[in-house]
């Protein structure tokens, strides 16, 4: 585990907000990760960063989700546990602190879980703060990170960019801070755990992220996604024994009907509350198919004879991700319907998993995007069309 003794003698810590405007060989610096939990190893990038170049650009990942154990945090709130760190390392002298934050952009990034579009974004989101100016060559841009696993392989993406590869600040990760932040949360009943937990992290996090993760805790949210983190950690402990990783195959269903698609509210944990489309887990004696339409019929209560179903298909895509579910490897197989105009939309009731089916307007799902479980949004877009 990372301390901050260890990051003071890595020599990382900013002298001067204006050291980096003498003699640097970067005109803009860029950071790129989720910050789900800001902790040592990533505040040392930042600072590496605000060292190499007078600009810092800091992308946001997983912006815009719903919130959830993973990604309990929105990009506004990670981007001020970021600004509270770094008004700490100038002792909140304020106008230090006001030139310090004025070399500092946000860029929320989306998951696309498609590598050239997120690219692409991340490029777009650079280059609209820190713009190439009329006449002048394109900024010399310099990428700050660590290659730790495959989840560092973005690091190779960014061809005309300078890497500069930090060394490894420990073995503190943001899924461990999590982790040990969420069972604090677990037992109503003992308020201390939460004392205890955030005890066990003023070594790996900045003092301000523990003032921040303590605040946070007095919301609602905070004990809603601790019952859920809970529950997806016995859900694991579950398949532990198992010889190999599970791997699980669902089925979801996109039905459209005059310019309206079919989605449900999710009346259980994972995503409690979280819209959704009709689906779930392949049966042993199902093709793919039959379970979609079983979901379908299950969860809302919309059924159709097979002949009608098969006019209205339009196809099937899968979405298999590694990282598009909570529960760990699931592989979905979405199956596209199309009703096309109907004197009036059918009429649907959630059951089964589903608290409640609805018909939505497609206009009033880009609005939505933060209201929605897992990758369900991405997978509206990739059909639908939703973002540019």
């Amino acid at each position: 585990m990372i301390s901050s003794s260890r990051i003071q003698d890595a020599n990382l810590q900013l002298k001067s907000p204006a050291d980096a405007a003498v003699g640097s060989s970067f005109d803009v610096a860029v950071c790129i990760g989720r910050f789900q939990g800001l902790h040592l190893g990533q505040f040392a990038l930042i600072q590496r960063a605000l060292a190499l170049a007078p600009k810092v650009v800091i992308v946001v990942g997983s912006a815009f989700q719903a919130r959830t154990p993973k990604n309990p945090f929105t990009w506004q709130e990670r981007a001020e546990m970021i600004r509270l760190a770094l008004s700490d390392s100038v002792n909140h002298d304020a106008d230090a602190t006001t030139a310090l934050l004025d070399r500092v952009s946000f860029v929320p990034v989306r998951d696309y879980y498609d590598s050239r579009r997120w690219v692409e974004a991340v490029h777009q989101g650079v280059d609209g703060v820190a713009p190439r100016q009329d006449g002048q060559a394109a900024p010399r841009t310099v990428l700050v990170g660590h290659r730790k696993d495959a989840t560092s392989d973005y690091l190779s993406d960014f061809p005309g960019w300078t890497l500069e590869a930090m060394p490894s600040q420990g073995r503190m990760h943001s899924s461990s801070l999590r982790d040990a932040y969420f069972a604090g949360g677990g037992n109503e009943a003992n308020p201390l755990m939460l004392a205890a937990a955030l005890s066990a992290l003023v070594s790996v996090v900045p003092p301000s992220t523990i003032a921040f993760l303590r605040t946070w805790a007095e919301l609602p949210e905070y004990r809603a996604l601790a019952e859920e983190w809970a529950m997806l950690r016995e859900e694991r402990a579950q398949w532990a024994s198992a010889p190999y990783p599970p791997v699980f195959v669902t089925v979801d269903a996109l039905l459209q009907c005059n310019d309206h698609v079919l989605l449900i509210e999710r009346g259980r944990a994972p995503g409690k509350g979280l819209f959704a489309l009709p689906g779930g887990f392949l049966e042993q004696r199902e093709s793919i198919y039959q379970s979609a339409l079983r979901e379908l019929q299950e969860e809302t209560g919309f059924d159709r004879l097979p002949v009608h179903m098969d006019t209205a298909f339009r196809g099937v895509q899968v979405f298999d991700h590694p990282d598009r579910s909570l529960r760990g490897r699931v592989i979905t197989h979405v199956h596209h319907f199309d009703l096309g105009q109907c004197k009036n939309l059918p009429e649907v009731a959630g059951a089964d998993d589903a608290a409640k089916a609805m018909w939505v307007p497609i206009a009033d799902l880009a609005a939505m995007e933060d209201r929605f479980h897992d990758d369900h949004f991405h997978i509206l877009d990739s059909f639908l069309g939703l973002t540019s």
